[in-house]
């Protein structure tokens, strides 16, 4: 019996690489821009297209930068005023940019055989990238290695000990890297069609940012095999948080919420009345509060945020915005939240949102990064 993965592959030539030079019109002289850059996303644009998008604290644009096509998450490095924004699942290209616009941006795309998950994560001294991706060929999960100062050149790569790897965070350490293991194949040449449910195996894993040694891998019981494990925040002892996005019944929707350490066994959160359910299965985005005492997680398509303690894994506080995804901890116990409807704004758990901007003509992608 030939299943639809194989006959997929079966089919798929290697796609050409586009000319995504071309996307990127002249930008301007950023260093006329008079409002200073505070946060960045990717977002979609009236007229249909796609660009990065760079904010000011207060939510106006101070610039951007275009893209060939729908973007995803944002890697930046901050000592090095550098930022990479990846194409969404199962895109192939990424694109590199200075934060103050001074120098060009650099596209580099995925090796033959490989797609991009939408995210990436800088090493410590910001030299060198590493990339989520797919082996398509072996439907096993990598992480692609890209030498910053070699104009992004991929010059190695380890695995992530799972499939379908998703986000990747550095811990606090700068020596450990966390991956999402979200335990999902796509190819290319289906687009976002997932080609292995009922074979899901998401995992939460840490290996060595150095070697690609596995430090730790954290699995889930055989009834969650379709919560798939996506996007991660750390605490400040460097507890792993993630959220999930349920692939199964909508009846049995489990908790979407844990967190697992280098020790210390995965475990979901247990609030007192179940919000699996409630969440839509699906939590589209993770942050942590400045302090790392608060965990967001973010609900979009019930149009909620959750804040926990990370001490004690109770829901602290909810409140509600309609498409809210992107989050961001700014400081002390405030986020700053964006919206698919263009809504920015920044709000204290538990307390009245603070300030609110509508940028109507912007509909912001899944995740919002703090650059200063």
């Amino acid at each position: 019996m030939i299943d639809r993965r194989s006959l997929l592959l079966g089919t798929l030539a290697i796609l050409p690489v586009a000319n995504y030079s071309k996307a990127f019109a002249q930008q301007g002289n950023a260093g006329a821009a008079t409002l200073e850059a505070a946060f960045v996303s990717a977002a979609r644009k009236p007229d249909g297209s796609f660009a990065v998008v760079l904010l000011s604290a207060d939510g106006r644009l101070v610039r951007e930068v275009a893209l060939s096509a729908r973007g995803h998450d944002i890697a930046v490095h901050r000592a090095t005023a550098s930022a990479v924004v990846f194409a969404r699942r199962p895109g192939t290209f990424a694109v590199a940019f200075a934060l103050d616009g001074r120098r060009q941006p650099v596209i580099f795309t995925a090796i033959a055989g490989r797609h991009f998950y939408g995210h990436g994560a800088f090493s410590a001294d910001g030299r060198l990238l590493y990339v989520s991706e797919n082996d398509i060929a072996n439907a096993r999960g990598v992480l692609g290695q890209y030498d910053v100062n070699a104009g992004f050149k991929r010059i190695g790569e380890f695995p992530s000990f799972g499939v379908g790897p998703h986000e990747i965070i550095l811990l606090p350490d700068g020596k450990t890297l966390a991956i999402a293991n979200g335990g999902i194949d796509t190819v290319p040449e289906s687009g976002r069609e997932n080609l292995n449910l009922d074979d899901m195996a998401p995992s939460l894993v840490l290996v060595d940012a150095t070697t690609g040694t596995l430090v730790a891998n954290h699995t889930l019981d055989a009834h969650l095999q379709r919560l798939s494990i996506r996007h991660l925040a750390a605490d400040t002892n460097g507890t792993v948080w993630f959220g999930g996005q349920w692939e199964g019944d909508v009846a049995v929707t489990p908790e979407l919420i844990g967190r697992a350490g280098r020790d210390s066994a995965l475990r979901l959160i247990a609030p007192q009345a179940a919000l699996g359910g409630a969440l839509k299965g699906y939590i589209g985005s993770m942050a942590a509060s400045a302090d790392g005492r608060i965990i967001a997680a973010s609900a979009p398509k019930a149009g909620r945020i959750l804040y926990i303690d990370a001490a004690t894994g109770e829901v602290r506080a909810q409140s509600d915005l309609k498409d809210g995804c992107g989050i961001a901890g700014v400081h002390d116990d405030v986020f700053a939240v964006t919206s698919g409807l263009g809504a920015f704004r920044h709000e204290v758990p538990g307390k009245a949102v603070i300030a609110e901007a509508a940028l109507a003509e912007l509909a912001f992608d899944n995740h919002l990064r703090k650059l200063g």
